[in-house]
């Protein structure tokens, strides 16, 4: 079975190529290169490289977000144009747990983090695998949480720089940062998530953002306005 990954929810993009237990090819960059420019080159020259013909995949896994609105549209958008037009299966995975999952054997609680701007994070708390939660929340009430929890914490991530200075005075000891190589998604991680997961139906396939766009927020506000 030929597995073609996706994923651009945030500044990296991941593509990878899987047949049946063997990853083909793969592609990792965290240059600030727009998605929309970027991923479908990487994914062609990707199966070009692996000598894959589009006909020839049979299954796709895309990341759904968290992570930013633009980003995760343009994989979930090529992952779904992609799956409609060849008729296959798309299966959706939690870009935090992609990145989380760089760490599958570590022996405490795994956080993956993304910047979400003035403070706040996108946040994937896992243990043993198991997600425990996965939220838009403070880096505050973040670190309140993992500490509470009483264990070794991993963070996992290349937005954990931003913010490591403040997990380390509030962990000290009890914490550790991924290195550099394991801070990236993978998209060959991100297939073998999806191979345990059920596929989920094209046409209602939606990224998963884990806060309301700006947009929404002004519509709500707008409402408000109105019914007072």
């Amino acid at each position: 079975m030929i597995w073609l990954g996706i994923d651009t929810s945030h500044t990296p993009l991941a593509v990878a190529v899987v047949k049946d237990d063997q990853v083909l090819a793969s592609y990792q960059s965290s240059l600030k290169i727009t998605h929309s420019i970027g991923a479908m080159p990487a994914i062609e020259e990707l199966l070009k490289k692996a000598d894959i013909k589009p006909g020839e995949i049979d299954a796709i896994a895309v990341a759904i977000g968290p992570g930013s609105y633009t980003g995760v549209r343009i994989g979930v958008t090529i992952g779904k144009t992609l799956a409609w037009t060849l008729n296959i299966p798309i299966v959706s995975v939690s870009s935090l747990q992609v990145l989380a999952s760089n760490a599958p054997y570590f022996p405490g609680v795994v956080c993956a983090i993304m910047d979400a701007r003035r403070g706040n994070v996108f946040a994937g708390i896992y243990t043993n695998g198991e997600v425990v939660k996965e939220a838009h929340m403070s880096l505050v009430e973040l670190l309140e949480t993992v500490d509470e929890m009483g264990q070794p914490v991993l963070f996992v991530g290349m937005d954990v720089s931003i913010h490591w200075e403040q997990i380390k005075e509030v962990l000290g000891d009890k914490v550790e940062r991924a290195n550099a190589a394991f801070s990236l998604p993978s998209a060959a991680v991100l297939i073998e998530l999806a191979k345990k997961l059920k596929p989920t139906e094209v046409h209602t396939t939606v990224p998963e953002y884990l806060r309301i766009t700006e947009a929404e927020a002004n519509w709500m506000k707008e409402q408000k306005t109105n019914d007072n």
